[in-house]
């Protein structure tokens, strides 16, 4: 099947929130859009049927797919007015006018004053958000009004009864509690209504009471922060870089007005003992003459030296730490996407690469192209078993796995049970001469691995083949006589593999497990009833699988499988009880 590149972009698409912007073959913006999982949502443009003309049009044009990744759905939904505003693609109708989201504003002359308005104008006093709703924007002044009636100039009345004016330092102490609950730091202005709801409960004043306490919960839940956009930071270049042994990902994102205008990641093949340092820095010059940016602020993740014009930032905290986490993630989706168009363009090279990172990881001396994982399962000590799947060049070899029935222990015994399983699988691959793993994963810890390793030892094996346990609670990796374990990061292709290996070890462990115990409980439910034998059993097991399916089966469903005098006299013994 061969795969356009349009193609290939949609299928490594992360299944994220964020903003994806579609291209025609002059190389314009014609469309942008946000998800809160974009494979899906670009996805569903290429496979309905659309009725609107309009949407038919846009997905004939579209030869090109790019995104921008982002924490929460909120911040593409602000990501993407930005982005509108700044390129006005032809099919974004909805969106392309004056309309933008609300900013609460405080000015602090001629007179203290908070309102909200969709246009900011830094020279006219200090602005917070955006916001995506105006009501809580509206609910939220009228909250500080009512908390702070300094404000409150709409209420003429009040203010005439205000005697005492109030101070200079009393309106700047203020104005920084105002901040701060618009922030999204309500501790004074809780305080204030605790106390305020205590009183009014005391005076028997209920209603007034539950207003006060309906705000508090108000309060409490309140969210405004975003790292998409933030006024603080009017213009400014981010840079992060992520690499792996091959290559470097290196993102750029422009910030201008505090609002993100674009983001673009690059890959870059890695010399030899090129550091992350000495990428960046060729990489931020060549983005910055791509992108035409001329900014003096750049965040990036260490200090590189750029010359006495050009400030360079590395936050530690606030928002541009935020912007800064925001690139690095973006450069390691691309890289995720980058891994899933190689999977589908050249599998063989994706499948090398994975094992090559796990041979890194894992500090092993050869390739581990062959994998085998062990693990028993049993209930209280009954019914044992064991289980060996193999995996080769990282994908099942359904073939060669192998189930093993416990013979030398009795007892819930792990230990016991994967020593057995152990020397019994490479005794017999030893007697064929058939080829040994490059690595063996034990589903267990350190007591588990032991005794695998005392197997191995037994069969003079011990060092020539690499073993590793696997710990559940917290996916930890031991080594032989290594107390330390290993901890791979959670997201890791690595640990994924060992997971998939462990989780197959288990499942055809359980279904071996669950079989014989269904056929012993099976076995002995019909042991009771006259005339139904072994031989009879046998095939009752064969057809109906459980014992539930025989009581539930039709008398002319039994007579079908053992006959008609065998199944009227079980149909009989099975359903006597319930009619007593």
């Amino acid at each position: 099947m061969k795969v356009t590149n349009l193609k290939l972009q949609i299928m490594s698409l992360p299944e994220s929130p964020g903003i994806y912007k579609f291209f025609n073959d002059e190389n314009k913006i014609i469309y942008v859009g946000k998800a809160i999982n974009l494979k899906k949502r670009v996805t569903s443009y290429f496979k309905k049927n659309h009725s609107h003309f309009k949407t038919k049009l846009l997905v004939k044009q579209i030869i090109k797919v790019e995104n921008i990744v982002v924490e929460t759905e909120i911040d593409a939904l602000l990501l993407e007015n930005t982005l509108i505003k700044k390129f006005k693609p032809k099919y974004n109708v909805l969106l392309k006018d004056d309309k933008t989201y609300p900013w609460i504003c405080i000015e602090r002359e001629p007179k203290p004053k908070i309102f909200y308005t969709r246009k900011v104008n830094k020279n006219k006093g200090q602005y917070f958000g955006p916001f995506t709703n105006v009501k809580s924007v509206k609910f939220l002044i009228k909250l500080i009004k009512d908390v702070y009636p300094f404000l409150n100039h709409e209420l003429i009345h009040l203010l005439k009864k205000e005697k005492k004016t109030i101070s200079s330092n009393e309106i700047d102490k203020n104005l920084l509690e105002i901040k701060l609950m618009i922030k999204g730091n309500f501790k004074a202005s809780i305080d204030h209504f605790k106390n305020e709801m205590e009183n009014l409960s005391v005076l028997t004043k209920f209603k007034k009471a539950q207003k006060i306490k309906e705000k508090l919960e108000v309060l409490y839940n309140y969210q405004v922060k975003s790292t998409v956009v933030n006024p603080k930071i009017s213009k400014a270049d981010v840079f992060s870089i992520f690499s792996d042994d091959s290559f470097a990902y290196v993102n750029f994102i422009q910030v201008s007005f505090g609002a993100i205008i674009s983001s673009y990641t690059i890959e870059i093949k890695k010399k030899m003992n090129e550091s992350n340092n000495e990428i960046l820095r060729i990489s931020l010059v060549e983005l910055r003459q791509r992108f035409k940016s001329n900014s003096n602020q750049i965040i990036l993740p260490f200090k590189i030296s750029l010359g006495p014009k050009i400030k360079c930032i590395v936050p530690k905290a606030g928002d541009k730490k935020k912007l800064l986490e925001l690139s690095l993630k973006n450069a390691r989706s691309y890289r995720m996407e980058r891994f899933k168009q190689n999977k589908i363009l050249d599998p063989e090279r994706h499948i090398n690469r994975i094992i090559s990172q796990m041979k890194s990881d894992l500090k092993l001396k050869q390739s581990p192209t062959h994998i085998e994982c062990f693990d028993n399962s049993n209930l209280q000590g009954s019914n044992p078993v064991g289980s060996c799947v193999v995996f080769k060049n990282c994908k099942p070899s359904k073939k060669e796995y192998r189930h093993y029935n416990i013979k030398t222990v009795s007892g819930p015994d792990d230990f016991a049970s994967i020593k057995e399983i152990v020397y019994r699988r490479y005794k017999r691959l030893k007697e064929e001469k058939a080829l040994l793993p490059q690595l063996i994963i034990i589903d267990g810890g350190k007591g588990q691995l032991s005794s695998a390793i005392k197997s191995l030892d037994r069969l003079h094996l011990k060092g020539k083949i690499a073993v590793i346990g696997i710990a559940k609670r917290l996916e930890e990796i031991f080594y032989p006589g290594d107390p330390v374990p290993l901890y791979l990061d959670k997201k890791s292709e690595t640990l994924k593999i060992i997971q998939q290996l462990r989780n197959e070890a288990h499942r055809f462990g359980l279904k071996l497990h669950r079989n014989k115990r269904s056929e012993k409980a099976l076995s002995s439910s019909l042991d009771n009833i006259k005339g139904i034998g072994s031989k009879t059993q046998i095939k009752l097991i064969k057809f109906f699988k459980s014992f539930k399916n025989i009581k539930t089966a039709s008398k002319n469903e039994l007579i079908d499988v053992i006959g008609n005098s065998k199944a009227k006299n079980l149909y009989e013994n099975l359903h006597s009880v319930d009619r007593k």
